[in-house]
């Protein structure tokens, strides 16, 4: 058996997301949040289809009456939050044939209620949404914004978030390795021991910090202001991603993404987790995080079309979605093609 786990980049039949409602964590920022989360899936449809989970059809469908309809698919399931990322199913490849990972979501090392987001890929399942392409269950707890693949055998993720003691305690990182390796149809993990933001309820997931473009090319967080407090972490980071070669033993093309601005809750002032690394790769696009600072975004915006030439790129402004301390990326699964019909 030949299992691959595919790039983000990868051909893809949908983008799925998990509408915000009034009985989810985004009650009090429903009004901010909701144009933000039209414009992400309007934008999507342009390009491919996108799986909406949501409380309401008929509500979600009125809101987005000016996406590309042939392109949207709602689906009404009971959820907890919106964080598709996290409870979505993964996809890796047998022999060239899809098959849909589910693991456990334990909301963040049971930081959060999940027992209805962990049902969430079952229940698409049983209303035949991926038709007859298999599911299997698996008892690890592990969530999608933990991994990034470079689709040819290379895992990139965080030591804080994988071996955090709220996650799989009774695996220690030889094991895991072992187990991901096999899972996921993996060569090697790249563990990045450094980096984290602020108000990330996550333990350092990967894909707010650093992200496969290419294969040989990672995009990252880079801190040149010594008076912020992520300057050492994320300076130990890009030493570590400096160290770091591909299989070849090439060094990787390091491509940095400004820190984003401070941005801070209104309720009672506490540091949200902005980043420029949670951007979003789909067909022929790239669906990129900005924060509303003029001089940051135009950088991430060029480092992004440095990263995707041939990707148009579109900047939407995500500070309803952090929020709730996440950002675009962590809003979205992909679905390689051939999954959702």
């Amino acid at each position: 058996m030949n299992r691959v786990f595919p790039a983000e980049w990868a051909p893809q039949s949908a983008i799925s997301f998990t509408f915000p409602h009034k009985d989810s964590d985004w009650a009090d920022d429903l009004d901010k949040v909701i144009p933000t989360f039209v414009e992400i899936i309007s934008i999507v449809t342009i390009y491919e289809k996108a799986l909406v989970v949501c409380q309401n059809v008929e509500e979600v469908g009125a809101l987005l009456k000016n996406a590309n309809q042939k392109n949207l698919i709602l689906i009404e399931l009971p959820s907890n939050d919106t964080w598709a990322r996290d409870h979505s199913a993964i996809t890796v490849l047998d022999d060239g044939q899809p098959l849909l990972l589910d693991f456990m979501f334990n909301g963040w090392g049971l930081k959060f209620p999940a027992d209805k987001d962990n049902l969430i890929t079952k229940r698409l399942k049983e209303q035949g949404i991926f038709g007859s392409i298999p599911v299997q269950s698996l008892g690890l707890n592990l969530e999608g914004g933990a991994l990034e693949s470079d689709g040819a055998g290379t895992l990139l993720t965080t030591t804080e978030c994988l071996l955090s003691p709220n996650r799989n305690p009774q695996f220690t990182k030889n094991v895991l390795e072992t187990y991901l390796k096999l899972i996921l149809g993996i060569d090697r993990i790249l563990w990045l021991d450094y980096g984290y933001l602020e108000g990330d309820d996550t333990d350092s997931h990967i894909d707010t910090l650093a992200r496969f473009c290419s294969p040989d090319t990672i995009a990252y967080v880079q801190c040149d202001d010594v008076e912020d407090v992520h300057y050492d972490s994320l300076k130990r980071m890009e030493d570590q991603l400096l160290s770091f070669t591909q299989e070849d033993g090439s060094p990787y093309n390091l491509v940095p993404l400004p820190m984003a601005p401070a941005r801070y809750h209104h309720e009672d002032g506490h540091r949200l987790p902005a980043t420029y690394a949670n951007f979003l790769i789909i067909n022929d696009a790239v669906l990129l995080p900005i924060y509303g600072d003029e001089e940051k975004d135009k950088k991430a915006i060029a480092a992004m079309k440095v990263c995707f030439p041939d990707r148009e790129i579109h900047a939407i402004d995500c500070n309803s979605i952090i929020l709730q301390h996440g950002s675009l990326h962590c809003i979205t699964m992909q679905f390689p093609e051939g999954i959702i019909k």
